[in-house]
């Protein structure tokens, strides 16, 4: 593949939403606590009886602030958050788009900032699915790493959770560590109540 990144702005985020984010849930990462969870916790892959999927664009009442209108993919970014100091970008293959990406920084709201300006939250990656398995998650998220340096962050964050067990092992590749896990994260969130909030960190 000949890859290339492209920086874009507001108006292309419909061209970014194209860019499924979604997946086939086939596993999960059962957190089990040792001895009450002071000899800390383990991580037990299970597989599921019954897969599902995904699709993290549709969770509007999960990750989309409730007070304000316009659901919670990319085109509704810019109603939710001054997204001026983001960083939004696609991958090509030639003119085809293979993948898309967002960078989190300096913005009023995100709470996963917190408050501080020497960190950058990877708020959004994304392969096409016919695409997988051919590097451009790697090409992305060392472009964004490589960002977020350029701006002079101690570190970049990302969020996930126990159900997508492919991002795990992804950024485990990648260099990153988890710094928070939050068995009951989205306790309050009907449809997904069930799953781990996993705060993932990566040291620049």
């Amino acid at each position: 593949m000949d890859l290339r990144i492209e920086e874009i702005g507001a108006d292309r985020l419909s061209e970014y939403a194209q860019i499924p984010m979604k997946f086939e849930v086939r596993s999960i990462f059962v957190v089990e606590e040792i001895e009450g969870g002071l000899g800390g916790l383990r991580f037990k892959e299970e597989k599921l009886q019954k897969p599902y999927v995904k699709d993290y664009d549709s969770y509007e009442d999960i990750y989309a602030d409730e007070s304000k209108e316009g659901g919670c993919g990319p085109e509704s970014w810019p109603r939710h958050f001054d997204i001026s100091n983001w960083y939004i970008f696609m991958a090509f293959d030639g003119d085809e788009p293979v993948g898309a990406a967002a960078v989190a920084f300096n913005t009023d709201g995100v709470h996963m900032l917190e408050g501080r300006d020497d960190i950058a939250v990877l708020w959004d990656i994304r392969v096409h699915p016919d695409h997988s398995g051919k590097g451009v998650g790697t090409f992305m998220f060392d472009h964004a790493a490589d960002w977020a340096r350029k701006k002079e962050c101690r570190q970049l964050k990302i969020e996930t959770q126990n159900v997508n067990v492919p991002a795990c092992r992804f950024y485990v590749k990648q260099g990153a560590h988890i710094g928070e896990i939050n068995r009951y994260g989205y306790f309050s969130h009907p449809r997904v109540w069930f799953e781990t909030m996993l705060i993932w960190y990566l040291d620049l």
